[in-house]
């Protein structure tokens, strides 16, 4: 689906003007912040760097676009400023192939920002600068976007970090995954980001609330020993037996995933594990994201607990070996071709820079000989 372009523009007054949004059926609908994000151009410390590269960043929206990228239906769902800023994010995700006919434009609050290191998030040197208090995503309420557009999708994305924005976006988290008939599947990824729940203790209660109420749940195995003091995928698994599906990622070693409908009697008592994929790392940025998208698009196509798995570490592979959050995806045959393989070729399978866009070529080369 193509983009509209935003949907909302600044009246005189400052009130939002909605121009009308889309309702369509699609099959992805993700609801969240995106900012603008300024990338260095060498290593060094930012009072060091000299300059920065403009890019985006926002977990939702980036799933939005690796779905998009891969052949899927996507809305991003948000609230920008009307300022350049804003312009530039809905440009952009736009041009993912992303809808973005809901994204309201806000006259009175601004589009967050932020500028980060160059180089891995887990070291110690690793900076991050946000400047995203106040704005015009902390604003979002359920009078002021657009629930038809959400519901009308398939699945519906979510993460923790939109919760920890204000109480009017938590208050809107708990209106999408309060149950109700035909809801669309609820994921939610719970990001949980300790710095934005600094003034608020009660963050890991909120967030695992919200888990309790979506279908399919993705969290990585530190934030939950962080945040709930729970160690280990069984540990998780017990303390979240609501959801239908959750996935407890493992890092670099893998990821575990419960499924309440697989046959009775065939699944693992500890899940289903899949080991990650041997990655040439060049940035340790976007790959969570990605992972969601790669299975996500795998469960809308139905497949199997184990392939919907790989296909999450694929889609992350190719996050990890580009510098910025997002990457182009491999190609969804090349992709089948990978998931497809036995388990020793998969363990011994080793990806780097410009994986998927050898393929792309390979395909490129057998369609014009």
């Amino acid at each position: 689906m193509t983009s509209n372009g935003p949907a909302g523009a600044a009246s005189p007054d400052g009130a939002d003007i909605d121009t009308g949004s889309g309702t369509d059926a699609v099959d992805v609908v993700a609801l969240g912040e995106s900012m603008v994000t300024f990338l260095p151009t060498r290593a060094g410390r930012l009072a060091d760097v000299p300059s920065f590269e403009r890019g985006i960043g926002g977990a939702e929206s980036n799933v939005a676009c690796v779905l998009a990228s891969a052949g899927h239906s996507a809305r991003w769902v948000s609230r920008v400023g009307a300022d350049g800023f804003g312009d530039h994010l809905v440009e952009t995700v736009a041009a993912y192939g992303v809808d973005t006919s809901a994204v309201r434009r806000d006259p009175d609050r601004p589009t967050g920002i932020y500028f980060r290191t160059a180089g891995d998030r887990a070291t110690d040197a690793h900076e991050v600068a946000y400047y995203r208090a106040g704005s015009a995503a902390s604003a979002m309420t359920a009078e002021n976007t657009d629930l038809a557009a959400i519901r009308s999708a398939r699945v519906l994305h979510l993460s923790g970090i939109t919760a920890a924005l204000s109480a009017d976006c938590l208050a809107l988290m708990r209106e999408l995954t309060a149950p109700r008939p035909g809801r669309p599947l609820v994921s939610f990824d719970v990001n949980h980001r300790p710095g934005l729940w600094r003034d608020h203790p009660e963050g890991p209660r909120v967030l695992l609330d919200l888990a309790r109420g979506a279908d399919l749940v993705f969290v990585g195995d530190d934030e939950a020993s962080e945040a709930w003091d729970l160690h280990g995928a069984r540990a998780v698994r017990d303390a979240l037996p609501e959801p239908d599906v959750l996935v407890v990622k493992h890092g670099k070693d893998g990821a575990v995933v419960f499924d309440k409908r697989t046959p009775e009697g065939t699944a693992p008592a500890g899940g289903t594990f899949v080991p990650s994929l041997h990655v040439d790392v060049v940035a340790a940025v976007g790959a969570g994201d990605a992972f969601a998208a790669g299975f996500l698009s795998a469960t809308l196509r139905g497949l199997s607990v184990r392939d919907r798995i790989r296909h999450g570490h694929l889609m992350a592979a190719a996050a990890l070996t580009v510098p910025g959050d997002l990457a182009q995806p491999p190609a969804r045959g090349h992709a089948d071709r990978l998931a497809a393989l036995d388990d020793r070729a998969w363990e011994t399978l080793r990806l780097g820079p410009g994986w998927t866009e050898a393929d792309a070529r390979a395909a490129e080369e057998v369609r014009t000989p």
